[in-house]
């Protein structure tokens, strides 16, 4: 079946908000005396749940209420800086490029997503715009279902949806709902975590783009 619908994935693939992702990651980790994590080993080692992550961080288990506050000081961080970061430097071009409808979805929470989108200048580019609007679940397979309901409102078939985006979690939500999917690697994992999915991977979002025309 012939791709016809782009999901694009926004945080580390859209938006370039990696370095703010770590120094929010750091900020949060140095709250409870952890050590600073180089973008190496974020992209190396980072997992899901995001409570697993720090705990290997760090060293020890982290409970729900400590991983609670963990989250909260990591999300106000993110959110001081988010006017220091751009999209991607070819985003918009890549966007252009894709002949079919797209749309976007996002782990980020759905009402802070939305104005980011407007902030951005990509008002009307999407066919859909959805975040997360329910308690994260934290695990991989999170993205999967939320992908589900994505296309299920947009009413396409899993088949004609091609993913771009720039984790395992992209991958991993795109083969359940039998979407193509391209990995970027200008975002928030090692390429060679990447290539070792077995996906096409892309150093550019242009260069993604084309190889959507035949995921």
């Amino acid at each position: 079946m012939k791709r016809t619908h782009l999901v694009w994935d926004w945080n580390g693939t859209l938006l370039n908000d990696f370095e703010l992702v770590l120094r929010a990651t750091n900020h949060a980790l140095a709250t409870v005396g952890g050590p600073a994590v180089t973008a190496d080993h974020h992209r190396r080692h980072f997992i899901r749940p995001v409570a697993d992550y720090y705990a290997m961080v760090l060293g020890r288990a982290v409970d729900a209420d400590e991983f609670d506050r963990l989250d909260e000081i990591f999300h106000d961080a993110y959110r001081a800086g988010l006017t220091t970061c751009a999209l991607a430097d070819d985003a918009v071009n890549a966007m252009r490029s894709w002949g079919g409808s797209q749309s976007l979805l996002s782990m980020w929470f759905h009402e802070d997503l939305v104005p980011a989108v407007t902030a951005f200048g990509l008002d009307g580019r999407f066919q859909r715009v959805d975040g997360v609007q329910v308690a994260l679940g934290g695990d991989r397979a999170f993205k999967a279902g939320h992908l589900a309901r994505h296309i299920d409102a947009l009413e396409v078939d899993g088949g004609s949806v091609v993913l771009i985006g720039d984790s395992l979690d992209d991958a991993d939500a795109a083969t359940s709902v039998g979407a193509g999917c391209v990995l970027y690697t200008g975002g928030f994992t090692d390429e060679a975590r990447l290539r070792a999915s077995g996906h096409p991977v892309a150093g550019s979002l242009s260069e993604a783009v084309a190889l959507a025309l035949t995921a």
